[in-house]
């Protein structure tokens, strides 16, 4: 089923709470040059925002309450994910919870 307007609504949404949340300069620390995916932190005010944004909009596409396609044509999760999926998987690892996280990473897998 392709994007209709409920699509767009949850999309305006989404945006307007990563306006509230500065996701816009989370992702411009994680593009920064000296950014390091390897040696990044969960504990980072950006990964950490940047991972819970990515989760929850990855969650609401495996619930179908938000179109696939249009996700992966209008954010670059792949690339995003690239960057804070080091700390993710490490985070994963700290608490012995595999499922953490594990929506953003299907997706960025999917958009491969």
């Amino acid at each position: 089923m392709p994007a209709n307007y409920d699509d767009a609504a949850v999309v305006v949404q989404l945006s307007r709470w990563a306006t509230e949340l500065g996701l816009e300069d989370a992702i411009n620390t994680l593009f920064r040059p000296g950014f390091d995916p390897d040696s990044a932190s969960a504990d980072d005010p950006a990964v950490t925002k940047v991972l819970q944004w990515g989760e929850t909009v990855s969650t609401l596409v495996k619930h179908n309450i938000l179109d696939k396609a249009l996700a992966l044509d209008l954010w670059w999760v792949s690339g995003v994910w690239g960057r804070v999926g080091p700390a993710a998987r490490r985070r994963r690892d700290e608490l012995s919870e595999p499922k953490l996280y594990e929506n953003f990473e299907a997706l960025a897998a999917a958009s491969g």
